[in-house]
């Protein structure tokens, strides 16, 4: 590796936590099975497409369990973006196989599922993996988006893991990625393969939780380095007064960092997508009641603020979200000739396809936000939120409003009996920011090292109890790690059917925001306050040296839920 930082140097030598059935026992743990689970919801079609995984109990490791565990060769990848503790995912495992028998070996497929298809890999060692241990990012081997969903991809897969003697794959990935999980422990079992399948929670955006995944991993880091940045600019903001700041965040669905990072900072304006849904709140709507806080400050001599953005918050205008589902479903079906086209031949593509309403909408968009909105898909076929500039066009909007009400305020001056009658125009001057790519490599906090390293721990566990289909699950989040339990849940546990590319497909079912959940609810509680007043909260970086309560606090949303 290059030079390393001293910050570096230290974390190298930060023990990750593990639960205490690991402490006791090691990866030698006995699981308890529960009740048999099912899917989410369209039990049937889930059934019927997992016949070999579906209704397996969750499984809890309790207590030491004796046996001999010969030699493992097992495989990882890591799919899709990057999210703080990867490596110490791959860390755990590592440690884990090793425990079960010093002699198992671990194949790092390189550039994620792509590696494991193309049987390109990496030998991983103490010494590699020793290099990357409470690091941030991928870049020990790589990560990639590619999509293992199809029956030959499987079957290359199996006859790379049968020339290496593979017996084991790990998963690190988000929903789609532990969806390809899913199918491909179905596959290794109906063709009896004898190759165990094991996924991980990963994402930032929070959007992979239930009752037995608590978090994904990443979440706490990025929110704490998106919080820090936050802070920052509030400071600036109360500092030079006369700025309004809008803070586009990531979360390419779910309002999870948003709402985290309002709850840690207390903007004058936070949007929840979730929220604005529910309401079934318009594109107008929403900016109308932006601009009132803007003139209200305004008129009291606060002409700054700071708003905060969610990245998905288009797809969940109702007018913008029957619209982006009307592109993705036709430019998804016939995605070639439309790729092929010149810009102008795209807007002409699709104005010949839209329903009258979604025209309408369409074309009430500035050319700026509609060209974004026909730009490349994702590899699942869907618009890309982030590539969507929602913070300058609520910038531009508002400044539009603020232009009629100063126009109104000018005339109605110029009838003002007296100076006391006038009213002053409403100042404005707006700077926009994204912050996405900052936090998904940071350096992970002490929760995300410990939480990481304990996921990787039990995925080992999970290969030497002989389970498949499983995603590893640790429990008791907000509580020490000495409390911590470790276990599993089945992938189909966590299905449902989405409507995609035209079709009816399986995927894991997004958590949203709860609006009746408990981090909504205070937020709720405090906005109106936060709006009005100057109550910014300034977190600073992430500590990984000090006090317990400064370096080992979890997110403000999990010690609510679990208050």
């Amino acid at each position: 590796m290059n030079q390393i930082s001293p910050l570096q140097q230290a974390r190298y030598d930060y023990q990750p936590k593990l639960p205490p059935v690991f402490l006791e026992c090691g990866p030698f743990a006995a699981a308890r099975s529960g009740e048999e689970t099912c899917s989410v919801s369209d039990q049937k079609q889930i059934k019927a497409l997992f016949p070999d995984t579906y209704g397996l109990p969750a499984v809890t490791f309790v207590r030491r369990s004796v046996f001999d565990c010969p030699p493992i060769k097992a495989g990882v990848i890591l799919s899709g973006g990057q999210a703080p503790g990867g490596h110490n995912v791959i860390a755990g495992l590592f440690d884990g196989l090793k425990a079960l028998n010093p002699d198992s070996e671990l194949f790092g497929f390189l550039g994620g599922p792509s590696g494991l298809i193309d049987n390109k890999y990496i030998m991983l060692n103490e010494g590699l993996v020793d290099q990357y241990r409470n690091t941030g990012g991928f870049d020990m081997i790589c990560s990639g988006r590619t999509k293992l969903e199809k029956d030959e991809q499987f079957a290359q897969v199996a006859r790379n893991c049968a020339q290496h003697g593979i017996k084991a794959i790990v998963i690190i990935g988000g929903d789609d990625s532990n969806t390809n999980a899913c199918a491909l422990a179905q596959y290794m079992l109906s063709h009896q393969t004898g190759v165990q399948v094991i996924g991980c929670p990963k994402t930032i955006d929070g959007d992979l939780k239930n009752a037995w995944i608590e978090v994904s991993f990443g979440f706490d880091t990025a929110t704490k380095v998106y919080s820090e940045l936050i802070g920052n600019i509030m400071r600036d903001a109360n500092s030079a007064r006369k700025y309004w700041h809008f803070i586009k965040l990531m979360g390419r669905s779910a309002s999870h960092i948003a709402l985290e990072c309002a709850l840690q900072t207390h903007p004058n304006i936070c949007l929840i997508s979730e929220e604005v849904e529910k309401k079934g709140m318009s594109l107008d709507q929403i900016v109308d009641e932006m601009t009132a806080l803007v003139v209200s400050r305004a008129d009291r001599k606060m002409k700054y603020g700071v708003v905060l953005i969610p990245e998905g918050l288009i797809e969940f205008i109702p007018e913008s979200k029957v619209l982006i589902a009307e592109l993705n479903d036709f430019i998804g079906k016939d995605k070639e000739t439309f790729d092929g086209l010149t810009s102008d031949g795209k807007m002409e593509y699709v104005v010949k396809r839209l329903s009258q309403a979604s025209l309408k909408a369409f074309e009430s968009m500035p050319l700026m936000i509609r060209k974004q909105l026909l730009a490349d898909r994702d590899p699942h076929g869907n618009v890309q939120v982030s590539r969507i500039e929602t913070e300058k066009m609520l910038a531009m909007l508002i400044e539009e409003r603020l232009a009629g009400i100063n126009g109104i305020r000018a005339e109605n001056n110029k009838k003002a009996q007296n100076e006391s009658g006038k009213e002053k125009p409403v100042e404005f001057s707006a700077q926009t920011h994204f912050f996405g790519y900052e936090g998904r490599c940071a350096a992970p906090s002490n929760f995300d090292a410990d939480y990481c390293y304990s996921l990787g721990y039990t995925a080992a566990a999970l290969i030497g109890a002989g389970k498949t289909g499983f995603m590893a699950s640790v429990r008791y989040l907000s509580c020490p790690a000495a409390e911590w339990e470790a276990g599993g849940i089945p992938l189909t546990m966590m299905m449902n059917m989405e409507h995609r590319h035209g079709k009816d497909v399986p995927v894991i079912k997004k958590a949203l925001v709860e609006l009746s959940g408990k981090p909504f609810q205070a937020f709720a509680e405090h906005r109106q306050a936060w709006g009005v007043g100057t109550e910014y909260v300034y977190p600073g970086p992430i500590q990984y040296f000090g006090p317990s309560a400064v370096c080992d606090q979890t997110t403000v949303t999990l010690r609510l839920e679990q208050a």
